[in-house]
């Protein structure tokens, strides 16, 4: 279960309509296994956690749950976190120290900004406790960490939108299709009734892809032979709209910044959208590799730049992730971490909890 979900007090169940909100109509289809569209819409809607409340509502439900994932999270980050802790194997807390430090943090992808910023921060915290032990100087250091990130730390929220429409972007082999069908599994487990919108019309087999994630979870999803990405996203939308759906998932075909044409097929797709709902996408998320180091926060830039993201989704920690590009991008970026990733499991998958990765991040 993901903690960014809580259910609204379920209201009396309101009268069933007389008939059928009819479907739009274009070249738009649905799966075969699509549920019909005058399927009834739960009563309650899912909402996100309130801004500034913490996942710990969802831990104090499911400890057993929340702490393998925490394993999880600290046995990909490993590789970072051994690297930084033998900084603090010795017996002294002097300028050899810091300066190690400074190396341990930028071979982690902190990057020169956040890794000044840190070491300031970490000299004044020292200063302040009278620390003398280097072991006790690791704490201060994931307390520095945990504040650079937590401005990150925001809920996705689902519900003050009907539908919420999210349009999902990034990278060539980021995961972002697989973190579309997690997202979407969880949202569907949570009873809301999601639409996806296979816009990714460029990457041979994606449309399939997303199908079997719709087939997978008893979702609606909406596709064109060879058509248009921001003809498929406004027919989403639309139904959406007609069949009284909480939230339609548009996924976009991943591609690098530098491909300008491409680049400008995303600003169509969401130019389309708004006009499909005055106010969507409501959010805009970008899906990226945690193994891509600095390059990572060169993407945030370009895409921010390009749509203006609301999100994160960072993938793939599990691997030679050296996850300190949070920090990077919490100094000079700072767009909200929704979701991180530490493999391909749907458990996988969860809120980004600023502390929680602060601490995983030094082991």
């Amino acid at each position: 279960m993901f903690s960014f979900f809580r259910k609204k007090t379920p209201a009396a169940a309101p009268p069933a309509p007389a008939s059928p909100e009819p479907a739009p109509s274009g070249p738009a289809t649905q799966a075969a296994n699509a549920a019909p569209p005058d399927a009834a819409v739960p009563a309650a809607v899912p909402v996100a956690t309130p801004l500034g409340e913490p996942p710990a509502a969802t831990r104090e439900q499911a400890p057993g749950a929340r702490q393998g994932w925490l394993d999880r999270l600290r046995a990909g980050l490993r590789k970072t976190g051994s690297g930084i802790a033998t900084v603090f194997t010795g017996t002294r807390i002097d300028e050899d120290l810091y300066e190690e430090l400074e190396a341990a943090l930028l071979m982690a992808d902190t990057g020169v900004k956040a890794t000044e910023h840190l070491l300031k921060d970490l000299r004044r915290r020292v200063k302040e406790a009278r620390a003398t032990d280097p072991a006790a100087v690791k704490g201060l250091l994931a307390e520095a960490i945990a504040d650079l990130l937590a401005p990150l730390q925001k809920s996705l929220v689902i519900g003050e939108h009907r539908p919420t429409v999210i349009m999902v972007t990034g990278v060539n082999g980021a995961g972002k299709t697989t973190s579309i069908g997690k997202l979407t599994r969880h949202l569907a487990h949570e009873g809301a009734s999601v639409l996806l919108a296979a816009a990714d019309t460029f990457r041979a087999a994606a449309r399939e892809q997303l199908a079997v994630w719709a087939d997978r979870n008893t979702v609606e999803i909406i596709t064109q032979q060879g058509g248009d990405p921001a003809a498929v996203s406004f027919d989403a939308v639309t139904a959406g709209k007609a069949r009284g759906r909480d939230v339609v998932l548009v996924d976009t075909a991943g591609r690098l910044p530098t491909q300008l044409h491409l680049m400008e097929e995303l600003r169509k797709i969401k130019r389309v959208v708004q006009k499909a709902d005055a106010g969507a996408p409501h959010e805009v998320l970008l899906v990226i590799d945690g193994n891509t180091g600095q390059n990572a926060l060169a993407q945030v830039k370009a895409f921010d730049d390009a749509l203006t993201l609301t999100g994160l989704v960072i993938t793939k920690l599990d691997g030679t992730a050296k996850g300190g590009v949070i920090c990077a991008i919490a100094m000079e970026r700072p767009v909200p971490v929704y979701f991180i990733g530490v493999g391909e499991k749907l458990e996988d998958l969860e809120t980004f909890d600023a502390r929680e990765f602060a601490q995983a991040l030094l082991n």
